[in-house]
């Protein structure tokens, strides 16, 4: 009797533990509809993962998390111990990330939980851009929390002096940072996403800490 009871207590607790740490977590769902591979990053939380067409990775981050960052790495090739490099977004020549990605890379950048409650998230071009990508609340509840967007044709359109293999160059990774010409070319094609980094009025979006989780989709 003893026994049984005793197991049954270290089951509630572990039970009581596994709600705790998932119900102060915040889900991202990544997922990969490219025609090719993307190695999926995150930092603080995740790492990395290698993505085929069509999988998903499910990051869980406590909330509180901030200056975090889910980008696609592209034209990878690691050996079993996960050392390698990546020809756009690589993390110092490591499968798991624990920096950030080389320009140039979309980012996914969020911060839970923060003032007011809320989390803050956008889609960033100020590292460049590599992957089309969106990246959506789960259940958007209107105002600045729906899905928003980058899935123009930037490394078709990209000028030649920003443009580099597998990708194209902020100028705020090559030279001046601020709102030019080359800032324009990047808003005008996604103009959801910050083109440079005081670019907030159109480019910071908000959902309620306690209610939302989100999804990134690389080539929606």
């Amino acid at each position: 009797m003893s026994t049984n009871m005793g197991y049954l207590r270290s089951s509630f607790v572990f039970f009581l533990l596994s709600f705790v740490t998932y119900s102060y977590a915040t889900s991202f769902e990544v997922r990969n509809n490219c025609p090719y591979t993307v190695w999926a990053a995150s930092t603080p939380i995740g790492g990395g993962r290698r993505l085929d067409q069509g999988q998903t990775w499910v990051i869980d981050a406590p909330r509180g998390t901030k200056m975090a960052r889910i980008w696609g790495r592209t034209n990878c090739n690691f050996d079993g111990a996960g050392r390698g490099s990546c020809q756009t977004g690589d993390c110092g020549g490591v499968l798991q990330c624990t920096g950030w990605g080389k320009p140039p890379n979309t980012l996914a950048e969020y911060a839970l939980n923060q003032f007011n409650n809320l989390d803050f998230w956008d889609i960033s071009l100020v590292d460049g851009f590599n992957i089309p990508m969106t990246f959506a609340p789960t259940n958007p509840s209107g105002g600045k929390c729906h899905s928003i967007q980058c899935t123009a044709n930037i490394n078709g359109e990209c000028p030649g002096q920003l443009k580099v293999p597998g990708g194209c160059n902020n100028p705020c990774t090559t030279g001046p940072c601020g709102p030019t010409d080359w800032s324009r070319f990047f808003k005008q094609r996604c103009p959801d996403a910050y083109s440079y980094p005081q670019d907030d009025p159109t480019s910071t979006f908000t959902c309620p800490s306690d209610s939302t989780n989100y999804r990134v989709v690389f080539c929606p």
